[in-house]
């Protein structure tokens, strides 16, 4: 299939955000509202131009909130929108929906939204089990969460590739670093040295509790329209210059670390040759990091290094500030907060629009100013992805 006509035609052109970290009292519907009347005034829109609207994901109520369906945060927010989704499942089509809307014609503005109380309502991961009795025929072999899914390819990238927590150390307190030049981060002066990293509880050997993302209280939410459109608002924005999306619905148990058709070999191979780039073409990279291992499968997926290069390729040097590739700018979902995909995407979008402070890439020393950024959505147990290759538009 070929999409080049699409190249360069949508654009990100505001970005909400809320608080995060915990935040008590508040509700899942709450924080999207949120984050969606933010965005829209980061747009320069009012809600009556939105014609479509889509939650990233439904999640099982928790501590007492309403269910979030996307009639209910739509009645909050005061949309009637012609089209309103909502993510069940991890297949993050949330991409193709949007764009077959604005390239139709069918929207002018959609917006697309993330809110959870996760942290305070303490949400569970962990679905194998239900009332102490097993609902997966997995739980008894110890498969009792998305984690453990996670540990077993990390496991088997050990045993074919020679990465291991080593490597991992490295994502984790890259990351951080970047953390702290983020004052909304949740890890926003809270340092990670090699030792507390070793020092962390095994959660699902090999990886351990720094390995994993911590749960957020908060929203996030992203505006996406044409870039004609996007030209008439009066401030930069974010053009998708090239954009992949794939899918491998393979069991977790079944799935191989060397597979050369992984969801995110395909979705990131479309979005490189669609932009017309090349690895050494990039300024920095966003990625969905839910662990440490899936930077490390994205970045080697996506081909920016040989497996055998991994121990000399993920340094802290590397991809920490003022690396040679600045990897999750903000903190990621390890350390700044965990909005699933849209965590690092609004980034890459405050990244190339150069609204990031301290950490801003060109203004940070021994960084350059971002011409072109590459994020990634990754959902399941690397069974969705999505690769987004952003540059910035007036």
């Amino acid at each position: 299939m070929n999409f080049d006509h699409l190249k360069g035609q949508i654009a990100i052109v505001g970005v909400g955000y809320t608080k995060q970290g915990k935040i008590p009292g508040r509700t899942a519907v709450g924080f999207h509202a949120e984050a969606i009347r933010n965005a829209l005034k980061d747009a320069g829109i009012s809600k009556d131009d939105v014609d479509a609207m889509m939650l990233y994901r439904h999640f099982e109520p928790i501590g007492g909130d309403y269910d979030t369906t996307a009639f209910t945060v739509a009645e909050q927010v005061g949309f009637r929108p012609d089209v309103i989704g909502q993510e069940t499942y991890c297949t993050r089509d949330w991409l193709y929906n949007i764009i077959g809307l604005l390239s139709s014609g069918l929207a002018r503005y959609v917006v697309l939204s993330y809110g959870d109380n996760a942290r305070s309502g303490r949400r569970s991961f962990v679905k194998e089990l239900s009332a102490g009795k097993a609902t997966d025929d997995l739980a008894a072999y110890g498969d009792l969460s998305t984690m453990a899914k996670y540990a077993m390819q990390a496991r088997r990238a050990m045993d074919t590739y020679g990465t291991g927590p080593e490597v991992w150390k490295e994502i984790a307190i890259a990351q951080r670093m970047w953390a702290q030049l983020n004052p909304a981060a949740a890890m926003y002066g809270k340092p990670l040295t090699d030792e507390a990293y070793y020092a962390a509880d095994l959660v699902a050997a090999p990886l351990r509790l720094l390995d994993a993302t911590p749960n957020s209280d908060g929203g996030r939410a992203i505006v996406l329209t044409t870039v004609n459109r996007a030209k008439t608002l009066g401030h930069p924005f974010a053009v998708i210059r090239g954009f992949g999306s794939a899918n491998q619905p393979v069991s977790p148990l079944r799935i191989s670390v060397e597979d050369e058709s992984s969801a995110a070999k395909i979705a990131s191979s479309r979005a490189f040759a669609m932009a017309g780039i090349t690895h050494a073409d990039v300024d920095a990279c966003e990625l969905y990091d839910c662990f440490t291992y899936t930077v490390e499968a994205t970045l080697r997926d996506y081909g920016f290094f040989r497996p055998e290069e991994v121990k000399q390729f993920l340094t802290r040097q590397n991809i920490g500030p003022g690396g040679v590739l600045p990897v999750n700018t903000s903190g990621g979902m390890l350390s700044e907060a965990y909005f699933m995909g849209l965590t690092p995407i609004s980034e890459g979008v405050m990244q190339i629009t150069g609204r990031c402070g301290e950490r801003q890439l060109g203004r940070l020393s021994g960084t350059k100013e971002p011409e072109i950024i590459v994020c990634s959505d990754n959902g399941a147990v690397f069974q969705s992805h999505v690769t987004l290759v952003l540059e910035r538009g007036e």
